[in-house]
């Protein structure tokens, strides 16, 4: 039999699982934004933040929610080349393989997209768009003027506060929505209904107000940065449990074992 800390523990896997999508104020604001988004005649839509704040996720329940409506698509982890990529891409619009020998002809792509115009709206999704080239970020650019094809780009806010898009679509992107990390009251709703969609409710108990307060400090209200924590709690309390369980608080977390994950994730050193 699974330990009830072993289950716990995997509740909190970093993982995009659109069946462990938790609604959030900021998350349920974010999406209807998102969504009013591409109903408007825009050519491109900016999602942002900073790495661990739900952007991936959220793509994936808009796909999720939208794919039986509209002809949306999620392209997940960028293609290595631009060959890849643009083949990917031409399969989508096309409907058809391109011959594995074949280069796609961009220009021809382009007048497609034109022509499409009026005929079909189709939507892609690009996440982790930081990672592709300028080259091709200006190619999206020139396909999303033909306003056939309309990008969700997504990408990760740097510590500077520069956007990698700005240099290619300053003047083109028009409507940017900001993902930001959860306040101390989110992220305790968030741990606790993760918790509870498992029936887990006696570690959700367990879990205090003093508690989310030393999680929140440590992770700064990063969904990621907290399921990282959570899981190394849980992996903790599952060692004590086979263990040692005087160790263990039916009632409360014990704040010294929180500060064990914390140790062993690098948030304090001694």
């Amino acid at each position: 039999m699974k330990s009830k800390y072993q289950v716990a523990k995997n509740v909190f896997l970093d993982s995009i699982d659109i069946s462990d999508y938790i609604e959030l104020d900021s998350s349920t604001k974010a999406y209807t934004q998102l969504k009013h988004s591409i109903e408007k005649p825009l050519k491109m839509i900016l999602l942002f933040g900073r790495p661990g704040t739900g952007k991936s996720i959220l793509l994936n329940r808009l796909q999720d929610k939208l794919k039986y409506q509209k002809e949306i698509h999620y392209f997940a982890t960028p293609a290595i080349t631009e060959k890849e990529f643009f083949r990917k891409l031409f399969k989508v619009l096309t409907k058809k393989d391109l011959p594995h020998s074949t280069e796609v002809n961009f220009s021809a792509l382009v007048d497609f997209c034109k022509e499409l115009r009026g005929e079909r709206e189709i939507i892609i999704l690009l996440d982790e768009a930081q990672m592709y080239s300028g080259e091709i970020m200006e190619k999206i650019r020139l396909l999303s003027d033909s306003r056939a094809v309309k990008f969700v780009v997504a990408l990760h806010q740097t510590d500077d506060e520069e956007l990698i898009a700005k240099e290619h679509f300053q003047t083109r992107i028009w409507e940017t929505i900001e993902l930001k990390n959860a306040s101390r009251e989110e992220l305790t709703v968030y741990v606790h209904k993760k918790l509870l969609k498992r029936n887990l409710f006696d570690i959700a108990d367990s879990i205090k107000e003093n508690n989310m307060k030393l999680i929140h400090t440590f992770t700064k209200g990063n969904y990621r940065e907290c399921n990282k924590l959570l899981f190394t709690l849980f992996e903790i309390c599952e060692y004590y449990d086979e263990n040692d369980s005087s160790k263990l608080n039916e009632s409360h977390i014990p704040q010294r074992l929180i500060e064990m994950a914390g140790l062993k994730l690098g948030y304090i050193h001694v």
